[in-house]
């Protein structure tokens, strides 16, 4: 990360703690998307807390929780902890270390935890353990910072969407996970909720890494 990027300075002290564990973390995220989720929480300027709907391990929540603890915001982590569709015992993606043996399902919690603890955020970071449209419908706080990173599947990205977006505050940050604009990259329902939410005219682009799509929220509607 050059100076530029991070505002100006190099990371340090206990930021930098914090990114390093982030780095070292079990997970998906691409250093470098994962430090752009830290420049850009680490910049927001509307008031609220930060929601990340995704965690797995925590590998993301650190990087947004090393910006978090920065800007004295607390981040809640919403997964149910029982992995994605594509995470399923037996499919390509999923981790057999990560079953329960006793439930023979996916369990990430423990795994998340262990990280949250070891990164030293635990008095930043809420874990949010449940299925996120029911979390999303009885949520009442507005966010100044929104991570989709959820079920990539045609409906479980739809519903985090049409769930949580109405909770982003004006002027806040919404952060969009695995947006692919070629099908032959990547999963479609990532990328179609990111249109949505550039056809609404209700956000504006401001950044791309990667796969991760950076959008402001400039005015009403989903």
């Amino acid at each position: 990360m050059s100076a530029a990027d991070s505002g100006g300075r190099e990371p340090n002290g206990r930021p930098a703690e914090v990114l390093a564990h982030a780095e070292a973390a079990r997970g998906f995220m691409p250093v470098d998307e994962g430090q752009a989720l830290f420049r850009r929480a680490s910049v927001v300027a509307v008031d609220g807390p930060f929601l990340e709907v995704g965690s797995y391990c925590g590998r993301s929540t650190c990087f947004l929780g090393a910006a978090a603890e920065v800007r004295g915001r607390l981040l809640f982590a919403v997964d149910h902890h029982r992995g994605s569709e594509e995470n399923q015992v037996g499919w390509e993606w999923h981790e057999p270390d990560l079953v329960d043996p006793v439930l023979e399902r996916i369990d990430t919690l423990p795994a998340f935890r262990r990280t949250i603890h070891d990164a030293g955020l635990e008095d930043t970071v809420v874990a949010v353990v449940g299925d996120s449209p029911a979390v999303a419908a009885a949520w009442a706080t507005p966010l100044a910072l929104l991570f989709i990173d959820g079920g990539h599947g045609v409906e479980p990205a739809h519903r985090d969407y049409e769930g949580w977006v109405p909770h982003l505050a004006f002027g806040g940050t919404l952060l969009i996970h695995d947006v692919f604009e070629d099908p032959a990259d990547g999963g479609r329902p990532p990328y179609e909720i990111w249109r949505r939410a550039v056809d609404s005219g209700a956000f504006a682009e401001v950044d791309a890494v990667g796969s991760l799509r950076v959008l402001c929220r400039t005015g009403p509607g989903n």
